[in-house]
């Protein structure tokens, strides 16, 4: 969790939300991302769309099972069903999300026994971290858009 937090830090300082994920295969880390929707202008650009993919890329092949993804927030349900597609087994998030958190909060789509496949769900690894580089980052941009309001 702490790659994921050093990845989440990086995405806050280009502007980014900061949410980082990695996975790891055999307690070795096969791929790492942070969130790049401004950067790209693209709407999936999440972190663990971009963690879930270096992954396949890294080991030819699209399922995943015997992977784990670490995240520092809680996965809205675009992610969730990536990490359903992609069979990862095991899940450990950071901090839950109020407004889209789709494994505990507002969903339960990785425990969903309708679906072919479920995950195994940790949270609150750092939690505090998470929620502390969040919290920040938007108390930023809610000051910044306060100041330009001022000088505009």
């Amino acid at each position: 969790m702490t790659q994921a937090l050093e990845l989440a830090e990086r995405a806050a300082q280009m502007g980014e939300v900061p949410v980082g994920a990695v996975v790891v295969q055999n307690n070795r880390l096969i791929a790492a991302a942070h969130n790049l929707r401004q950067t790209d202008g693209n709407p999936i650009a999440h972190a663990e769309i971009l963690a879930i993919q270096s992954a396949a890329r890294q080991t030819g092949d699209w399922r995943l099972t015997d992977t784990a993804l670490y995240v520092t927030l809680e996965p809205c349900s675009m992610c969730a069903g990536a990490i359903l597609l992609a069979r990862i087994p095991r899940l450990i998030y950071a901090t839950k999300d109020p407004k889209s958190g789709a494994v505990d909060t507002l969903f339960n789509l990785l425990s969903d026994q309708r679906l072919n496949h479920q995950a195994e769900i940790r949270s609150g690894v750092m939690w505090q971290e998470s929620r502390e580089l969040l919290q920040s980052f938007f108390r930023q941009r809610r000051e910044n858009r306060v100041e330009s309001c001022r000088s505009g």
